[in-house]
């Protein structure tokens, strides 16, 4: 969604941190690109002249810290003023409410009210085991309560029984009687949309507010609307009264000005964004962590975050022990490929991931996209046990079958079976017991490196850093640096925070990160 925006911001804001001294020229030309890049993405005008104006006044004679250059400090100060702007805390659903605590879905038609509703009484009822009826006040739309039905049978979520012929405020009156009944925690109420705003839509939503006196008014919002967006949240806020914001197809290729402007003109916070079709993708709003992605910097606690959900323990617990004898065959190769798509596949993990953002777009250039993946998987699928098991048997006849099998042809798999041997090379010399493993020897070198090889403790030759002063934590941070380790904790010569293969750190729970990836560039 952000990707155009991050492009600019990335290429304005560097243009200032190279620079050892900035002038009040400096600011303004700089901010003047900021404006363009905001106006052009879509934003409110209000809210760029606000944004700007703000970060304007504090970049303007702002205390420098040594320690800090001062287009840094620029980059700091927009930083920050996006997290405001956005809103500066995380808001969730708040279900502080005497049971059953009503929450009142309302938009426009085609948001996705319906599939929200879903989501939302899905997540309420995994995450936070609470017992949710979802009823459909949509009387107008063909088939609008029996959508409703269905995903309540997808999901296994309660939906109210229909009754031909109710109005929608009957409907919200026996639907919070029925939850009440029931012994149900939270109600959600499906409300009819329009094609655009109008006033016998606001009467209804006000009469259904006055007879179920929702706890949660959540207005959904099409992400990809622009400046629609923002008229209908201001609306709705004036006439019925909101107290969240739920964007959809946040995953879409919009330019993202109605997720910036909202906020900022209803003074609403943004609780919860549609990321895809599927029921389970659905995240809360964290605006410092969209900052982050904005502008380049990664979101390693979502990224975090999503390898705890989708990466089960004991299956990366058994692998570990498995890589630590050297054996890693195209199951276990299947088994990581699995996990990134469940991730968010390549592109997802890129843009979670520090000075990653430019790299994503060399390996779309190198072919190194989602599809790929799919395609290895397709093969992997199409061996036999015994040939994903011991890869080395796969001669010409059973490559042509299997790629008969996969829609591939004989190269891929050869692509495949290459990249499968270098991570079962790389597994072999991580585990290897020569001088305690290629790992060990490596942090040895590194240490070195830094002049600490006399140290005590810690993996070849590294410091324990629990038995240190702040005095040598300083001075172990400060070689660090010299060293090339900068803050993004990459090591030297490899850029910072990337990827064993592609050049970096790995992520938790996938056995190493992606060595050897055919096609990629080297770097130089």
């Amino acid at each position: 969604m952000f990707e155009n925006l991050q492009d600019r911001l990335g290429s304005i804001l560097n243009g200032l941190t190279g620079r050892g001294a900035l002038s009040e020229t400096d600011v303004s030309a700089a901010l003047r690109e900021v404006r363009r890049a905001l106006l052009e993405a879509d934003v409110a005008l209000d809210v760029v002249r606000s944004f700007t104006d703000k970060v304007r006044a504090k970049a303007v004679g702002a205390e420098i810290l040594k320690s800090i250059k001062p287009g840094q400090m620029v980059v700091k100060i927009v930083h920050d003023e996006l997290v405001e702007m956005l809103g500066a805390e995380g808001v969730s659903i708040d279900l502080n409410a005497p049971a059953p605590v009503v929450i009142m879905m309302v938009g426009l038609q085609g948001s996705g009210k319906t599939t929200t509703t879903g989501k939302i009484a899905k997540r309420l009822t995994t995450r936070d085991r609470k017992k949710v009826l979802m009823a459909s006040l949509d009387t107008r739309r063909p088939a609008a309560q029996e959508q409703l039905r269905q995903l309540g049978v997808q999901t296994g979520v309660d939906t109210l029984p229909i009754v031909a012929g109710q109005s929608p405020t009957d409907i919200a009156a026996r639907a919070v009687q029925a939850a009440k009944l029931g012994g149900h925690d939270v109600v959600i109420l499906d409300t009819a949309g329009r094609t655009h705003i109008d006033e016998p839509l606001m009467i209804e939503m006000a009469e259904i507010k006055r007879k179920s006196n929702p706890h949660e008014i959540l207005l959904v919002a099409d992400a990809l609307t622009g400046q629609d967006a923002v008229n209908l949240a201001r609306n709705f806020d004036e006439r019925v009264g909101i107290t969240g914001l739920v964007l959809t197809r946040m995953d879409g290729d919009g330019r993202g000005g109605a997720a910036l402007s909202m906020r900022a003109v209803t003074g609403k916070p943004i609780k919860l964004i549609g990321v895809g079709e599927k029921m389970d993708e659905l995240e809360e709003f964290h605006p410092r962590r969209i900052a982050d992605r904005i502008l380049g910097m990664g979101d390693i606690v979502s990224l975090v975050e999503k390898a705890a959900e989708n990466i089960d323990a004991e299956k990366a617990a058994a692998m570990a022990a498995k890589m630590a004898k050297g054996k890693f065959d195209l199951d276990d190769l299947a088994d990581q490929l699995k996990q990134m798509q469940k991730m968010g596949g390549m592109g997802g993990i890129m843009g979670m991931m520090p000075g990653m953002a430019g790299m994503k777009d060399k390996m779309a250039a190198a072919g190194l996209d989602d599809r790929l993946f799919k395609r290895q998987l397709a093969i992997i699928s199409s061996m036999t046990r015994a040939e994903r098991a011991n890869p080395d048997i796969l001669k010409h006849s059973r490559k042509k079958r299997i790629a008969s099998g996969s829609g591939t042809d004989a190269s891929e798999i050869n692509k495949l079976l290459k990249m499968h041997r270098q991570m079962a090379d790389m597994m072999k010399m991580m585990g290897g017991k020569g001088k305690g493993g290629m790992m060990k020897q490596m942090m040895g070198g590194l240490a070195g490196k830094m002049g600490l090889g006399g140290m005590s403790g810690g993996m070849g030759g590294m410091p324990d850093r629990s038995k240190l002063d702040p005095k040598q934590l300083e001075a172990l941070q400060k070689q660090a640096e010299a060293a090339g380790l900068g803050k993004s904790g990459g090591l030297p010569g490899l850029g910072g925070g990337a990827m064993p293969g592609l050049g970096g750190a790995k992520l938790p729970g996938l056995g190493g990160g992606f060595p050897g990836l055919p096609g990629l560039p080297k770097k130089k």
